[in-house]
């Protein structure tokens, strides 16, 4: 079978599958392998002496240090700021707890859960009030999918392209399997009364986050996760509860959360006015935006990653969309000018992360390289021009463009803008 190379040495996404192929990093077996037994070996250290004990749990090896959120903060507040997802260093679809993304407006509260409550009222007939304890013993469900800042890859906004890893830039994305009650069986429970169209969620921390979410998507698919990844929440990902909204901006996937107010208009908080709206060329202003559009991003190789060798790469990514699954990613190594279907890789599953991967065939050619995504909606990613032509330059929030790499004829990467 024959694999068409296009523009840049892209490949064919089965070629790796079709052929036996051999790394040229790899191509030659040391001498002394081929001289001595196994047995004749000199052995390690780790080899010649017992290892360690065990541990009550289980952290990173010492040797990946490197793979850490990047956090930057308020100096006068350091409650209040962000930490970034390493999405450069990782791999798979699933971000292990202690490098999901974080936001805090006024730091992470150390709560009891013993005493902590969660409450539901308003426009209900029976106001409920529940304990961790009673929580734990309602019928749950699991889901894998991602949660992104309305803010995540806002720099793309700028003028001119930012150079920092593709997690500095983009991290503000995670994907956990998050396990809980489904909302609307607490809302049911609660019987919300005609007029109920607007569920206000408020979290337990200092600053009394509140968001406002329509009553149509809460009973559709929210829950209530008292687990992330098969382990109770961590503190600042939510403990002892977080509201998981699948496929929206990250703000209205409330942490710790505290309350649920039924109402029949939302709250108009400071996150749905001074926050989260944006003006648009036509003169109006853009208002609970919600869903986050179909997006992708090649991961690997990106800023800050070294080709060092001629050959043959594996180009990676990761792709996700707030209205469905991912239907198919393509790959450009020429400036969008042609472009070709990458693998994606199973699972593939609503409003979750989606891995990608296609070959390239490298010789020392400067390219650049380029991922766009398409949903089941038949939503395509916009290239940047379009996404200032639909949105103007006032943006800040739900920054989703093309994102393009340029590979320099040494090796090295630089975000470009296309």
């Amino acid at each position: 079978m024959k694999f068409k190379q296009i523009a840049g040495g892209l490949l064919d996404r089965r070629y790796f599958l079709k052929k036996s192929l051999v790394f040229s990093v790899a191509a030659s077996i040391p001498a002394y392998l081929t001289a001595q037994t196994p047995l004749e070996l000199e052995r390690t250290q780790w080899m010649s002496e017992p290892g360690l004990g065990f541990s009550n749990y289980g952290q990173p090896s010492p040797f990946e240090k490197k793979t850490i959120r990047w956090t930057m903060a308020n100096s006068h507040t350091p409650g209040n700021g962000v930490s970034w997802t390493p999405l450069q260093d990782l791999e798979g679809i699933i971000t292990p707890s202690g490098l999901h993304f974080e936001r805090h407006h006024n730091g992470v509260p150390q709560i009891d859960p013993a005493v902590h409550r969660l409450t539901i009222h308003g426009l209900v007939t029976h106001p409920l009030e529940f304990s961790i304890e009673n929580l734990l013993q309602y019928p749950k469900i699991s889901r894998i999918c991602f949660i992104e800042c309305g803010g995540n890859s806002n720099a793309g906004w700028h003028k001119n392209p930012i150079q920092t890893p593709v997690g500095n830039f983009h991290g503000m994305v995670s994907c956990s399997e998050w396990t809980g009650i489904p909302l609307k069986l607490l809302l049911n429970e609660a019987q919300l009364q005609p007029q109920a169209k607007w569920l206000i969620a408020e979290g337990g921390d200092a600053s009394l986050m509140n968001v406002s979410l329509p009553i149509e998507k809460a009973i559709n698919d929210c829950f209530v996760a008292l687990y992330q990844n098969g382990e109770r929440i961590r503190p600042e990902n939510g403990y002892p509860l977080r509201l998981i909204v699948p496929g929206w901006e990250g703000v209205v996937n409330v942490k710790w959360l505290q309350r649920l107010h039924i109402a029949s208009q939302p709250s108009m908080s400071r996150n749905e006015t001074a926050k989260y709206t944006e003006l648009l060329p036509s003169g109006k202003a853009q208002q609970f935006s919600f869903f986050m559009s179909a997006k992708s991003i090649i991961t690997n190789p990106s800023f800050g990653h070294q080709l060092n060798r001629f050959g043959l790469y594996q180009i990676s990514g990761l792709a996700w969309s707030g209205r469905g699954k991912i239907t198919r990613v393509e790959v450009s190594a020429d400036q969008g000018q042609t472009w070709l279907d990458a693998e994606l890789q199973d699972p593939i599953l609503s409003m979750c992360f989606t891995r990608f991967r296609i070959p390239l065939e490298w010789h020392g050619q400067a390219i650049v390289l380029s991922s766009r995504a398409t949903d089941e909606t038949g939503y395509v990613q916009p290239t940047r021009t379009e996404l200032i032509a639909q949105r103007g330059r006032h943006g800040y929030f739900h920054y989703n463009a093309i994102v393009n790499w340029a590979l320099s004829a040494q090796g090295q990467i630089s975000h470009v803008y296309n």
